[in-house]
């Protein structure tokens, strides 16, 4: 098999880290990798903020809802949705920017957001590293703005751990891919069977690891979507965000 499509579908999260420092030349190269991956129409509306500061990682654990491993882990790195920058150009041009006010706006800096991750996560499993990704950072998107000192038009969309694993965690299964993949249109017929025979894998896979507190899939999707979770309008708005058309 292919080398990098053994490394994408060996795909794990750790959250068990050394506190090794990651190499300069090493992480210069992880976040060159997400540099310069595509975003839509060139716009080039993602920012990474680089977290290594001790005091600046505890915090961030604690906003996302207390999660030890990013403060255990030597870097975090925030990605940001960032119209701060293209505004500059727009105004360059002597034009003023209202994209931002848009739905569109939302989805292809989210879209784009999640490339930069993506790259972000496989080059560093390429170095050896482990990673999480972390989107408990818009539990409290307001303390991310502060700590990180974000301007408006921006918004910090996730954020991914990296790091040196101390115990490496076993791969999670995945849902079948009958769930996942759809020839020529959308299936519905198949996702019942899949989420059936999914929640009975997942049953098993927390018995194997001893989680006996592990909720099936079906229950874990109740529990979160059900309610609406993180209550992030009134900040997205305070940031320019504010969805008009």
């Amino acid at each position: 098999m292919n080398e990098i499509v053994r490394l994408l579908q060996a795909h794990h999260s750790s959250r068990s880290y050394k506190s090794d420092a990651i190499p300069v030349e090493i992480l210069d190269a992880i976040i060159e990798s997400a540099h310069h991956a595509p975003t839509s129409i060139n716009s080039q509306q993602i920012s990474l903020v680089v977290v290594r500061d001790a005091a600046s990682r505890a915090r961030i654990a604690e906003i996302a809802g207390g999660q030890p491993w990013i403060a255990q882990a030597p870097v975090f790195i925030a990605v940001v949705a960032d119209f701060y920058k293209t505004g500059l150009g727009v105004e360059k041009a002597g034009a003023h920017q209202v994209f931002q006010r848009s739905l569109e706006a939302i989805v292809s800096a989210v879209s784009d957001a999640g490339i930069a991750m993506a790259t972000l996560m496989t080059a560093a499993r390429a170095f050896g590293l482990g990673i999480v990704p972390i989107g408990g950072i818009r539990r409290d998107p307001q303390g991310m703005i502060d700590l990180l000192g974000l301007p408006s038009n921006t918004f910090p969309v996730a954020g991914v751990v990296l790091g040196y694993v101390a115990e490496e965690a076993q791969q999670k299964p995945r849902m079948p891919i009958e769930s996942f993949r759809h020839e020529e249109k959308y299936h519905p017929e198949a996702l019942e069977p899949a989420i059936h025979a999914y929640d009975l894998t997942l049953k098993e896979y927390w018995l194997k690891i001893g989680r006996g507190d592990g909720l099936t899939w079906s229950a874990s999707m109740a529990q979160h979507y059900s309610t609406f979770s993180r209550r992030i309008k009134s900040i997205a708005q305070k940031q320019g965000f504010t969805i008009e058309v």
